[in-house]
């Protein structure tokens, strides 16, 4: 439960005490956010004493009187008003005139309680006042994680394509030097080298499109009726000339039609994301099983593979963007580390759910599930 401190400032040890007395025990619960909200109330008789506690232990909520000794509230508001805070003010008085509200409103004041007041007015004041401090602070806290967030995405995207870049520029660099001389077996390789690196960022932008597509909700969703059988047989067919090149072995198993209801574009993402990966991560000679099974009202895409597997704390970092398993068996294997995050985000569109089985040297088992209707 949060904690608001409500600094009362009033010459009236009466009015200090029955407010005092309101507050203890009195709790709010703000909407949009857990838990709720309590109050912790100190005191304060003058204007000057209260200036002396703010500049010590600034409160939440100021409630302060008009009229007072020596300097008056809206002195107060002035003084507090040279230097950037963070509480509410509300001012309390018995001279509740437009003029005065209009004033205390100008120099600060956020709400205003014209006296004598109830312990029901009281308490409605203090929850307004607690409602727009917690949410405004709350919009701030997720401004500045949302500006935190956004400063990591970009320092990773800039740090994930620094190798690439510096590698066609290398390889450029190679050509205008001629240490290498074209037609020559070197020459090709050198072409080639960079065509891949070039093809590994192209992809790395489809990614990034699809991920900040889906993220926005702007990505144009054509929900029908699909064969999953069809579309992960696309996605075995695309992968079977690398898979080939390494003799790995790729078995779609599936029986009868499986129809749900899905994006196409998004099961071929899914699937396309899981087959792929199964053949990158394996080992030469290995093989890849892609099975298709109805699971209550899901249905479950599962992809097993025998290659290089991870850790249990390998795999439970999975799923994050620009996440990827970084050791001695893997770095010679280019990636984006966005397949997996976007292959989990689109299965959350389908009330479904990402599932990783790994042990290293062994293989892993990678399982979508998503809601057979389509529904989230």
């Amino acid at each position: 439960m949060e904690t608001l401190k409500v600094l009362v400032v009033d010459d009236e040890p009466g009015i200090r005490l029955g407010i005092a007395r309101v507050l203890q025990g009195f709790t709010v619960r703000v909407p949009d956010l857990n838990g709720e909200v309590r109050f912790e109330v100190s005191q304060a008789e003058t204007g000057e004493e209260a200036l002396a506690i703010v500049a010590s232990a600034a409160p939440d909520i100021l409630l302060l009187d008009h009229k007072l000794p020596g300097i008056s509230g809206l002195e107060v508001l002035d003084i507090t008003n040279k230097k950037p805070h963070d509480w509410l003010t509300v001012m309390i008085t018995a001279y509740a005139t437009i003029d005065t509200a209009v004033q205390a409103t100008k120099r600060g004041a956020h709400d205003f309680l014209a006296k004598p007041f109830t312990p029901e007015e009281l308490k409605s004041t203090i929850y307004k006042a607690a409602k727009h401090l917690v949410l405004q602070r709350e919009a701030r806290r997720l401004a500045a994680e949302k500006r935190q967030v956004r400063f990591q995405f970009i320092s990773v995207l800039a740090h994930e394509l620094k190798a690439p870049l510096a590698a066609v520029e290398g390889y450029l660099e190679v050509i205008r030097d001629r240490a290498v001389e074209p037609g020559t077996p070197k020459f090709d390789e050198v072409i080639d080298r960079s065509i891949v690196r070039l093809e590994g960022m192209r992809k790395m932008i489809f990614d990034l499109l699809d991920l900040t597509r889906i993220e926005s909700g702007q990505k144009q969703r054509q929900l029908a009726e699909v064969d999953v059988r069809i579309v992960a047989a696309k996605a075995v067919e695309t992968a079977q000339p690398a898979a080939a090149e390494r003799g790995i072995s790729i078995e779609l198993h599936a029986g009868e039609p499986l129809l749900m209801v899905a994006d196409s574009g998004e099961l071929e993402i899914i699937l396309n994301n899981l087959v792929s990966n199964a053949v990158k991560y394996n080992r030469d000679g290995g093989r890849v099983d892609v099975t298709l099974a109805v699971a209550d009202s899901h249905i479950a895409l599962t992809v097993t593979d025998t290659g290089i597997g991870m850790s249990p704390e390998e795999a439970a970092q999975l799923g994050g963007e620009f996440v990827r398993i970084k050791n001695s068996k893997t770095r010679a294997i280019l990636g984006s580390g966005l397949g997996l995050s976007i292959v989990k985000k689109l299965a959350t569109l389908y009330g479904g759910e990402l599932g990783i089985v790994s042990t290293p040297d062994v293989g892993s088992t990678f399982t979508v599930t998503l809601s057979a209707d389509g529904k989230g």
